[in-house]
């Protein structure tokens, strides 16, 4: 059956059924979770709800797309560690631009184990604000994760130290420039006060105080009611990188999303913390800063933040939609 589209059985659509459940915990700006999931016999589709975009943080889409493309590698993750292969097809349809992907089962095969450790990883992912641990990063940590982004055609700039100065003011100017914005503080407020029935947004119980930090972390609580201490250290053992690719386009911002899906699974399986960070890629000049920090390699699309815990406490569960307003079946 190798190359050939698997005929469909019972067990198919229930598997891309899974698969579109399990993409519902992907990372997104402000939990946002943009997207909506159509079930087949035999593929799945993965659609844009432009509805969700963030029109003031985001107006070109770029952090909309990233999102979506978590969601997406989330759902190939899902369908490999249950033994399936799968070919995806992106932007298939040139007259439908909503229409992202497209996941069509071939084959039947033994999962790897990599590709079961990541599906493991995705009910215990968290982005982790806290502080991390002054223990730096182990080397042939970032190796994996270095490699687990150019698998997934984007690429990772590790901050190099003097360049940490340029990060930190960026993040920080891009940040106050933000809050002086009403438009932009009405969308914050709107999404980290979200009615419990939603099922998104980024609640006071996830959000973490503000406290002296390496690189500033966006403040979600903008009320001081954080439910989250900082706690000890400033962060001097995270690892901070660039995640970056050849153009700035729709096409590319879906890949860097699978890429982010990629790197955070793998820290998660690997017992690290992370965090995306988007403040400078925000703002035009911020994000110029960001293509002088690659110097001339390419796009940045996010900034991470990856480190040791330095909290062992059990993160707050994150809001996430029902799926039954996610997720459509043909048939």
């Amino acid at each position: 059956m190798t190359g050939n589209t698997v005929p469909p059985s019972a067990d198919v659509p229930a598997a891309l059924a899974e698969a579109a459940r399990q993409a519902l915990r992907a990372p997104s700006v402000f939990n946002s979770q943009p997207w909506r999931w159509w079930v087949g016999r035999d593929a799945l589709e993965l659609f844009a709800d432009r509805s969700r975009q963030l029109a003031v943080t985001d107006p070109e889409g770029r952090l909309f797309m990233v999102s979506c493309g978590a969601a997406l590698h989330h759902a190939r993750v899902a369908l490999g560690a249950a033994g399936f292969r799968v070919e995806v097809a992106r932007f298939p349809d040139p007259a439908d631009p909503d229409l992202l992907a497209t996941l069509r089962i071939v084959d039947r095969q033994p999962p790897l184990d990599g590709e079961v450790r990541l599906r493991e990883a995705i009910p215990r992912r968290r982005t982790d604000r806290r502080a991390f641990d002054t223990q730096p990063v182990p080397a042939e940590m970032l190796d994996r994760l270095h490699r687990v982004v150019e698998e997934n055609e984007a690429h990772l700039h590790v901050v190099r130290p003097d360049q940490m100065p340029m990060l930190a003011v960026a993040t920080a100017q891009a940040a106050a420039s933000e809050l002086v914005d009403p438009a932009y503080r009405a969308e914050l407020i709107r999404w980290t006060n979200r009615p419990p029935w939603s099922g998104d947004g980024v609640p006071a119980s996830t959000a973490v105080r503000q406290g002296p930090r390496r690189v500033p972390v966006r403040d979600y609580a903008l009320d001081g009611r954080a439910g989250l201490e900082v706690g000890e250290g400033t962060d001097r053992g995270a690892t901070y990188a660039v995640l970056f690719g050849a153009t700035d386009e729709p096409a590319s911002w879906l890949r860097a999303g699978e890429a982010l899906s990629a790197l955070l699974l793998t820290a998660t399986a690997e017992g690290l913390s992370a965090a995306p960070l988007s403040d400078p890629i925000e703002l035009d000049w911020p994000r110029q800063l960001m293509r002088d920090l690659l110097a001339g390699l390419g796009e940045p699309y996010l900034v991470l933040r990856v480190g040791l815990p330095a909290i062992t406490d059990e993160l707050p569960p994150v809001p996430r939609r029902d799926p039954d307003e996610v997720i459509g079946f043909s048939g």
